[in-house]
């Protein structure tokens, strides 16, 4: 934003004072988003996997989400070396902002929890505590329906259906919020076969919502719909890495459509979790039904090593044509190694589904294998660093002109990390890569490295404005090469960019807006302390004049020396035994990972 220079010494005084009070609306608008984590201890302190939306038809109104583990119990509730997830207690964090994301606010509801009071280490060194109703940080509704809400969040506004089922704007906004879910050690009225299944839990806005009323909205616990369960399930199912998505512009056939794409994992019986197809799950009544469509192959396993082992990573969208796209990651054969991004669209508002199509490679980074105490996962920052596997997956938008779809371009923007130019001793550069589509998906810009130089990105989102003249990308990146030890530090950081776009659909030249607060990644921690951990993806969204980006950030916690050492010897034994009691030996901040965000509103 520029003042206006205008004739007179008056006019010029005042234009000076403006200069100097006024933020620009590129400057400055990071604050954090996990607004109710504490610094500690570990693991309450711990939240990752942030998800953002705004809702299309009250600009003010912002939804975020993570895992967040704020209502888990002490490490030392129980024996002092564990910091288990507390049976029966959720991981599904919900964030409000009324002010396009420039403040935050994490509702406080009532639910199973093992937070303070409940399990501060007076359990004694037997078994670890048991959960007892009391305040959450997170998403209501699920005690009571025998369910766990288990993370991964995925969150969506669309419009409210009306009495006779059509959908509109005027009837209000209703919020979707799907995320892992399993049930409760004692059965409840929607408990489920198989290891995770998707729930969808919704909260609606009324149309003449404002700032002011809105807190009242979120307030009340019984505003919330009891959660439902989207994914079809069997008892050898893992349902996992979903993402929601409405269709959200008037203009389209299927206006008011819920889709979710879900990663299936099968066969867990067998040890394999193979195959893995990629299902949708739509609703046309608002949320209350499902229907559940598999839109590949399920022959996509390690013994089809022709096609690589296996998809994830998906995301789901809406053209202003009523067109869904799902895209997701392919993965590679055998890694490191060079997968695919596949697309698959529907034109019927998914009651059927084309062929996928593969748009183009996608090479992972995963630059050495650690032991997770459970199996071994892909690293790139380094020894015990934090795990990697879905770095190189595609984050979309589509300029589909919500809420109307007047103004839609329906240009498709693309981004991933990935690690193909990757070379020496320190693994450099891996890229944040972007591509776009002007044609409906059916042919791609060449991709472009988006970068800073000298950062290696870890995850990346893409968020277009409704009428396709801007565009904002968030990616996490560490800015320190690949490290052969724990003693060295290492750094992560959030960086935002943005571009205008050109009539043609292309940007303008993409321009970082904001960067972060410098954090080391050896503050964070699986709960099983054996590696790093900052989950599988950041977040975008926008409006017209202003994008909302959310990444994870360590910039409050502290390493631990005797977890590093700790961890180097579990590299080498492949053992968890001798694990240090960390509220002893640590920090008070050692674990402390919060949801930072970014927002262009003036």
């Amino acid at each position: 934003m520029r003042p206006f220079i205008r004739a007179g010494l008056v006019c010029l005084a005042l234009a000076a004072i403006v200069a100097a009070t006024v933020t620009p609306a590129w400057a400055a608008g990071e604050t954090e988003v996990s607004v109710g984590s504490p610094d500690g201890p570990f693991s309450r302190n711990k939240q990752n996997e942030p998800a953002v939306t705004v809702d299309p038809s009250h600009p003010f109104l912002v939804a975020a989400g993570s895992n967040d583990n704020i209502d888990m119990e002490a490490c030392n509730a129980g024996d002092d070396t564990t910091c288990p997830f507390t049976p029966d207690v959720g991981g599904s964090g919900v964030y409000f902002s009324f002010d396009s994301g420039a403040s935050w606010t994490q509702p406080t509801y009532t639910g199973l929890t093992a937070g303070p009071g409940v399990c501060d280490g007076e359990v004694g060194p037997g078994p670890d505590c048991v959960a007892q109703q009391g305040d959450i940080g997170t998403l209501p509704g699920y005690a009571e329906n025998g369910l766990v809400s288990d993370g991964d969040p995925a969150l969506a506004f669309g419009p409210v259906p009306g009495e006779d089922g059509t959908f509109s704007w005027d009837n209000g906004s209703r919020l979707y919020y799907a995320n892992l879910t399993s049930n409760q050690t004692t059965p409840g009225p929607l408990s489920f076969s198989g290891a995770e299944a998707i729930a969808v839990s919704r909260l609606d806005f009324p149309a003449e919502v404002t700032e002011e009323t809105a807190p009242d909205v979120i307030a009340d616990q019984d505003n919330w719909f009891d959660p439902v369960i989207a994914s079809k399930q069997s008892p050898t199912v893992f349902s996992d890495k979903e993402q929601v998505w409405v269709d959200n512009a008037e203009s389209s056939p299927f206006f008011g459509n819920a889709y979710v794409c879900v990663a299936t994992f099968k066969s867990l019986s067998r040890g394999n979790a193979a195959p893995t197809p990629l299902v949708v799950a739509r609703s046309t009544d608002g949320g209350d039904t499902w229907t559940n469509k598999q839109v590949t192959d399920a022959t996509n396993n390690p013994f089809n090593q022709k096609k690589g082992f296996g998809r994830s990573g998906c995301t789901v969208r809406t053209d202003s044509e009523g067109t869904v796209y799902v895209f997701a990651n392919q993965f590679a054969v055998g890694q490191p190694g060079e997968g695919a991004h596949i697309m698959i669209r529907s034109f019927d508002g998914g009651h059927t589904w084309k062929k996928p199509i593969n748009i183009g490679t996608a090479t992972d980074t995963c630059f050495d294998v650690m032991f997770d105490g459970a199996g071994f996962r892909c690293v790139m920052d380094g020894l015990a660093g934090a795990r990697d596997d879905l770095s190189s997956s595609p984050s979309i938008d589509i300029a589909n002109g919500a809420p109307t779809g007047a103004e839609a371009t329906d240009v498709i923007y693309r981004t991933w990390v990935d690690g193909g130019d990757a070379t020496g001793p320190d693994f450099s550069p891996v890229h944040v890569l972007f591509s776009f589509s002007t044609d409906g998906g059916d042919s791609w810009s060449e991709p472009e490295a988006v970068e800073a130089s000298g950062d290696r990105g870890y995850y990346s989102a893409v968020a277009l404005s409704p009428d396709g003249s801007e565009a904002w990308l968030v990616y996490n990146a560490f800015t320190t090469g690949f490290v052969d030890n724990t003693t060295d530090a290492r750094n992560l950081v959030g960086v935002v960019l943005h571009t205008t776009v050109g009539e043609d659909g292309s940007p303008d030249g993409w321009t970082e807006i904001h960067r972060g607060a410098d954090g080391d990644p050896r503050a964070s921690a699986q709960n099983n302390l054996a590696i790093e951990f900052l989950g599988d993806y950041v977040y975008a969204s926008a409006l017209g004049g202003y994008g909302v980006a959310v990444w994870n950030d360590v910039r409050d916690g502290a390493p631990c020396d005797a977890v590093d050492e700790w961890r180097v010897d579990v590299q080498d034994t492949l053992s968890l035994a001798g694990r240090p009691a960390v509220q002893q030996e640590c920090d008070g901040t050692f674990g402390n990972t919060d949801i930072f965000g970014y927002t262009s509103a003036p």
